[in-house]
């Protein structure tokens, strides 16, 4: 017996301000969720599975319109045409009380109640396959006690959408633990919510699959779902890698480098050791430089987006590989002594000194930039740099972004003294 074990695939979730990245590729990225859907499908009737999981969140949100219901019950009626069965349960982004608009599913998917957890049994198989949807957005209770004993004689699967007693970046919803999800005398837990991969505990397997497909530089690496073989041996579990889009977070160190050659041939080795050769997906990396020597600082702060420029151009120096770089961050280490910096009577000590009182308190920095932000541009996110509010909250980002700003400063201000020499 065998089936693929799926969650959280987030059909047609938004992903807002792609199009004022130039050259980003926004139809592919905005279709993903699609395609990894699609190429799960795919691999069911290839593999000829006997029946698919999915364990919540199968959608972002409520339907725009019905062409994200309709698109994922074209998907079903292929395995149903296959004759494979589909056992679903709702989760907190796609719960009984969020999707407002309804399709008729096609005979081969069952959806799990949300009122009361149900079994399901396919006696030729001898699987008993137990849950429950969300009926709201929250589930505050722990749900495994209520579910059913397991049938004797059957291999029995939970259904459960839940952060077991907590995952970072996951509300903690249906909260409980492993040693409760054993204690049930279930053979396989098929859990979702959590997008990252997880195997919880092997006797019972108790599995997050992660989400299907990546959807933004925070949720890296390989993403699909569980393939189960259940033998007389006893149960194989294996991921298979079904996104359409990977994301990449890539650091490249550029301690004493000087100029922008060795800095391009650097990004490129790099990029080239990250990737797999000869991949067909699209790779999209967020690319982190650290150091750098004072001749690349001095170039950056009197021509800003050198680096940047240096960084994309180097991933179009690849070779067969579909690479899009998301984002250039500049984690630099001044080459100017601070201390020495500071204590000038000067306007550029003044500058540094600013920047140090910022840098020693990260919320009044980020406070203080968002108002710079709002000032100038009046509606942001809409006029902003799509990739800026991110940046904003992450503590490094912000630390790269203000030094950044203070180089720019620091080079036109010692340009001038220059001149008046």
């Amino acid at each position: 017996m065998e089936f693929l074990h799926a969650a959280d695939l987030h059909i047609d979730s938004p992903l807002r301000g792609l199009d004022r990245y130039e050259g980003a590729p926004v139809e592919r990225l905005r279709n993903a969720t699609r395609a990894a859907l699609e190429r799960l499908v795919d691999a069911a009737l290839a593999q000829g599975v006997d029946f698919v999981l999915l364990a919540g969140d199968i959608f972002d949100r409520d339907w725009q319109d019905f062409h994200t219901g309709l698109f994922f019950r074209e998907q079903m009626v292929r395995l149903h045409r296959g004759g494979i069965p589909v056992f679903m349960i709702l989760g907190n982004h796609d719960a009984q009380g969020v999707i407002t608009r309804q399709l008729p599913w096609p005979e081969n998917v069952t959806v799990f109640s949300s009122r009361r957890p149900q079994t399901h049994r396919l006696d030729p198989l001898q699987v008993a396959i137990h849950g429950r949807s969300f009926p709201d957005r929250a589930v505050e209770e722990d749900w495994v006690p209520t579910y059913p004993d397991p049938v004797p004689g059957y291999f029995n699967i939970g259904l459960l959408h839940t952060s077991l007693g907590g995952r970072p970046g996951h509300d903690r919803y249906a909260p409980t633990d492993a040693a409760t999800l054993a204690a049930r005398g279930y053979d396989y837990w098929a859990l979702g919510h959590v997008h990252a991969r997880e195997v919880v505990r092997r006797d019972p397997w108790i599995v997050f699959p992660g989400n299907l497909q990546g959807r933004h530089a925070n949720e890296t690496g390989p993403k699909g779902c569980e393939r189960v073989r259940v033998t007389p041996a006893g149960v194989e579990v294996e991921p298979l890698e079904l996104d359409e889009v990977r994301w990449h977070r890539l650091r490249v160190e550029l301690d004493g480098m000087e100029d922008i050659v060795p800095l391009g041939r650097a990004v490129t080795r790099a990029l080239a050791a990250a990737l797999p050769p000869g991949d067909e997906r699209l790779h999209a990396v967020r690319v982190t430089l650290a150091g750098a020597g004072e001749g690349l600082h001095q170039l950056e702060a009197r021509v800003p987006g050198t680096l940047e420029a240096q960084v994309r151009a180097a991933a179009q120096d690849l070779n067969g590989m579909d690479v899009w770089i998301e984002r250039v961050d500049w984690l630099r280490a001044s080459p100017v002594d601070r201390a020495v910096a500071a204590a000038r009577d000067d306007a550029v000590g003044e500058l540094v000194r600013q920047v140090d009182t910022l840098l020693a308190d990260p919320e009044a920095a980020r406070a203080l930039v968002e108002a710079q932000l709002r000032e100038l541009h009046q509606r942001l996110p809409a006029e902003a740099d799509p990739g800026l509010l991110d940046t904003l909250q992450d503590p490094e980002g912000l630390r790269a972004l203000l030094l950044d700003a203070e180089a720019t400063v620091r080079a036109r201000l010692e340009d001038g003294e220059e001149g008046r020499g």
